[in-house]
């Protein structure tokens, strides 16, 4: 591929040698090896893992994939961005030092720096998805376009694959809005922002979901001038609607944030974005240097042959039933294509269900999954299970408390947000989860694990954690349900048997 063909990547040293690992310009295509296992389309997270634990397995495997190994994830997702923020959060927190009695002096932002080291890390970690790597672990690694040309057959560059099983594994792409002059004037995508040498003067971001909030912050941290637009009223519309109050208020500090709005034409003067927006029957423009997208993503179910192969697609990916199986008994799909969850761990996990149900025939249903997700703002917002509209519409109980009521956030004077459970009222079995403040990722993964387990709030009352630490929070709640159960009733009836034991 040209770097005409990478439009997310800039030929330069960091960005040659991520594409020697995970595209390698000499790769010498397999022969291939008569009927296989398992043939993967995509090299993302989902085919990654499909592919090589199928082959550690023993099974006989082949990978497609047309782009880079690593997938969005390694290259224009998951790495970069955090890579960003974390450049992004630390010229805030030494700004704001000097509430913790430290002075920083003035702090200023290297932009080119901050994006050369982008790029290094994103390189450092491309050896976990090197082709060289996916070969040497025993699969046949095809970096071509694949399509179906029949029920059991994928066709790669003249080659016919013949499989026992397939998985579709192809993730998704930026949604583009039918915005009037929105393509002429010229747009950002989560795959182009990462090709900037520098942070914009001024950004205009077009949608407040996870990707919205995240850059735009990352940005408004880091100098630019931002405007984030979001059409529903609440930013994160999936997450729990008082928590992501919580995002809203700290964004609205650092960038001007517009909601219920709709974006009715860009026009481009100069260098110059024009942004028209409607807002309540009210009209005004906000401008820009750079105009960023982050309206949700789209399937990549285009030129794969679906028809040949008999699978079923619907407006959100490839059909697939609980087992992740299509309408083709042999085939399977995971990750962003199939349509549940555009997370990488969650690809991860769908992958791994379909190993067990289409190599060993077993039963693993994708509704089984407890897929915890976190925005990676200050504050963080994670959440597992029930969300509190879903809480409320099962009848489940909620339990609330407040960082404030929390050592380590008091110390560190992180006190804004809270760790939230949805319980079942019989039981006590814990159903969902939310906590938003600093550290929100880690401390949800605990809950995690109590679904999975089904764990009870009693568990947590009788978890010991480390002091002080926020996910004491998990505890807190825990008790404070185990002081619900003592009814004046039972109170009155512990009383009187202690009286006794005087």
């Amino acid at each position: 591929m040209s770097w005409a063909e990478l439009p997310g990547l800039v030929d330069g040293p960091e960005d040659r040698r991520l594409v020697s690992l995970v595209r390698p310009a000499d790769w010498v295509k397999p022969a291939p090896r008569g009927r296989y296992n398992l043939v993967v389309l995509g090299g993302g997270t989902a085919g990654l893992v499909s592919a090589m634990g199928a082959a550690g397995l023993g099974a006989r495997v082949a990978l497609c994939e047309r782009e880079l190994l690593g997938g969005d994830c390694l290259a224009f997702g998951c790495v970069p961005s955090k890579a960003l923020l974390r450049s992004a959060h630390a010229a805030h927190a030494a700004r704001n030092a000097s509430s913790l009695g430290v002075s920083s002096g003035s702090v200023e932002v290297d932009g080119p720096a901050v994006f050369r080291r982008l790029r290094h890390l994103r390189a450092d970690i491309a050896p976990h998805d090197a082709a060289a790597r996916v070969r040497d672990a025993g699969v046949d690694v095809y970096l071509e376009s694949a399509r179906f040309t029949g029920h059991d057959t994928v066709e790669v560059n003249g080659a016919t694959l013949r499989f026992s099983r397939a998985v579709i594994a192809t993730g998704s792409r930026a949604r583009v809005p039918e915005v009037p002059g929105l393509a002429e004037a010229g747009y950002l995508t989560n795959v182009t922002v990462f090709a900037l040498s520098e942070p914009p003067p001024r950004l205009v971001v077009i949608g407040a979901g996870p990707i919205g909030c995240e850059l735009s912050q990352a940005f408004a941290r880091l100098g630019s001038q931002v405007t984030l637009l979001g059409n529903k009223p609440q930013i994160l519309p999936r997450d729990d609607h008082e928590a992501a109050e919580f995002v809203a208020v700290a964004l609205r500090r650092e960038l001007r944030l517009e909601l219920a709005v709709r974006v009715r034409r860009v026009e481009r003067r100069g260098e110059v974005r024009v942004v028209e927006v409607e807002q309540a029957g009210r009209v005004f423009v906000v401008e820009g240097e750079e105009v960023l997208v982050a309206t949700g993503r789209t399937p990549n179910i285009e030129g794969l042959g679906l028809e040949a192969a008999g699978v079923e697609t619907t407006r959100r990916g490839i059909a697939t039933n609980d087992f992740l199986r299509t309408s083709n008994r042999r085939v399977y799909a995971a990750g962003d294509v199939a349509g549940r969850w555009a997370f990488t761990h969650a690809a991860d996990a769908m992958a791994r269900v379909v190993l067990r149900n289409a190599l060993f025939f077993g039963r693993s249903r994708v509704s089984g999954l407890h897929v915890p997700w976190c925005t990676y703002t200050d504050p963080e917002l994670a959440q597992v299970g029930l969300t509190l509209s879903e809480a409320q519409a099962r009848g489940a109980v909620t339990l609330t408390t407040s960082l404030e009521r929390n050592d380590r956030a008091l110390i560190d004077g992180q006190t804004e947000g809270f760790a939230r459970v949805h319980l079942d009222p019989r039981r006590g079995t814990i159903l969902g989860a939310t906590f938003v403040g600093a550290g929100a990722g880690d401390a949800i993964g605990e809950m995690a694990v109590a679904l999975q387990g089904g764990l009870r709030m009693e568990d947590l009352s009788a978890t010991i954690h480390p002091y002080p630490t926020r996910i004491e929070s998990w505890k807190r709640l825990g008790d404070d349900w185990q002081r619900a159960k003592l009814t004046p009733r039972v109170a009155g009836l512990l009383r009187r048997f202690l009286s006794l034991r005087r």
